[in-house]
């Protein structure tokens, strides 16, 4: 069985050129995507009044904290290349690190890929006032990015970083207008507010309303994906992930506040483009237009992101001896996993002139969540493993509140898978099905990768 040694690593080639600024950005472009543009309206439409809507974010940004902590503890002390592939392998089994990269590659990140290059290629088409297909421009966009993340780490990084600031600056303007220049929304008439859920109604429209939550916080964690490049990563990878995920929570709740002041719970709920809305309340079409722009590059930031962290994954596999050989190259100048790189790129070229990523995301949620479940349960693993002492030394990160914090990340995991079915079921079953198909593909792969030095 091809596995490695307790905190080995597959960084041979790979240079460690990314700081703590840079893992921030990666943790921060990770998250921030198109959803805080408009999925606001979503939650709004699930509970009615400012403190539940609000109470939502905080509570999805309270979980994505949770997850954070612990996910800073295995970054260091397990700081390898892949992430929480490394320590799924490590802590259980490497046919469930295979089946996690398997479901990364083919499910939940190059579909999600796809279906942000068309949404990029939408606005940039709309605000251009040009005649080109959107699949074109998705990827012709795809294609840039690939380019670019082949040339090293410090070229996507760069990259990464500039488009993250970015957005941010997008962000900080719709923030800014929208409170010096939006008069507040009149309060509206009891007679006409919308029902206030009560009891077992209450709890399962919060339930409701913590899904778009969830998935607009989605991605802090694959930041540890690049840890192989990352300088010091026992201290930085902790530190961008602390500082990345409480910087998104603060932007998503100044986003929210300044939406329902605009908007007014019922409007926020009325409105599927909720920060169009308050721009052009704020500033006119050209402010429409401006906050376009700025999901636009934001769409794009996030396709960066995703191309600069989840190639390392499939590196890894293919390091251990679990995927084609050739995904674990590095080129001797540019220092980056090329093919992996371009492996990515392709598929989701693939999927977006398919136009099959809409129903590849249906399949995401359980896929995501169950692994974020494992590699939470790593952490008790890796920990028995180290005994008393920490690899990163007396200072060494540790989770908060552990194992009650960690118990607690776990059981919100379970729950949202257990939802995802229930509401889901044929979705959830197909996506979980790809993942049990890649079982097979495993048990190939060890066989033929046995023995060779990359799986000793």
């Amino acid at each position: 069985m091809p596995s490695r040694a307790p905190g080995s690593d597959a960084t041979a080639g790979l240079a460690r050129r990314l700081g703590v600024f840079d893992v921030t950005m990666i943790v921060m472009g990770g998250i921030i995507g198109a959803g805080i543009f408009m999925n606001p309206y979503v939650v709004a439409r699930q509970v009615h009044t400012p403190a539940l809507i609000l109470g939502a974010w905080a509570a999805g940004g309270a979980i994505a904290m949770l997850g954070a902590l612990v996910y800073a503890e295995l970054g260091a002390r397990r700081p390898e290349t892949g992430g929480q592939y490394a320590c799924i392998r490590e802590a259980f089994h490497p046919a469930l690190a295979f089946t996690y990269g398997w479901g990364l590659l083919l499910v939940t990140q190059t579909g999600g890929m796809a279906a942000v290059a068309v949404t990029f290629a939408r606005y940039f088409v709309e605000l251009a006032g040009v005649a080109v297909p959107p699949g074109l421009v998705a990827a012709a966009a795809l294609v840039a990015l690939t380019v670019i993340n082949a040339l090293g780490v410090r070229a996507g990084g760069t990259t990464q970083n500039v488009f993250m600031v970015l957005k941010l600056a997008a962000l900080a303007a719709l923030v800014g207008f929208g409170f010096a220049l939006v008069r507040a929304a009149p309060v509206a008439p009891a007679a006409v507010a919308p029902p206030v859920e009560h009891g077992l109604d209450a709890i399962t429209a919060f339930g409701a309303a913590l899904v778009p939550v969830l998935f607009a916080y989605g991605g802090w964690q694959t930041a540890p994906f690049v840890a192989g490049e990352v300088r010091e990563p026992r201290r930085t990878l902790p530190v961008g992930l602390l500082v990345g995920v409480a910087g998104v929570v603060a932007v998503y709740l100044a986003v929210n506040v300044v939406a329902l002041r605009a908007l007014g719970p019922a409007g926020l709920a009325a409105t599927t483009t909720p920060a169009s809305d308050v721009m052009r309340r704020a500033l006119g079409e050209p402010g429409a237009r401006l906050i376009a722009a700025g999901i636009a590059i934001s769409t794009i930031g996030f396709l960066s992101q995703s191309m600069l962290t989840a190639p390392r994954v499939y590196f890894a596999m293919a390091a251990d001896g679990l995927f084609f050989g050739a995904v674990a190259r590095v080129h001797p100048r540019t220092h980056a996993p090329v093919v992996a790189i371009v492996l990515q790129g392709a598929l989701a070229v693939a999927l977006a002139f398919s136009g099959q990523y809409e129903r590849i995301l249906s399949y995401v949620v359980p896929v995501d969540w169950v692994f974020f479940a494992l590699a939470a349960g790593s952490l008790f693993a890796i920990r028995g493993r180290d005994g008393a002492t920490h690899p990163a030394g007396p200072r060494g990160f540790v989770t908060p509140g552990h194992p009650w914090t960690t118990i607690a990340f776990i059981s919100v995991s379970t729950l949202v898978v257990v939802n995802s079915v229930y509401r889901f079921p044929l979705e959830s079953l197909v996506g979980l099905g790809i993942l049990a198909a890649g079982l097979p593909a495993y048990a190939a792969w060890s066989r033929r990768g046995a023995g060779t030095p990359a799986a000793r």
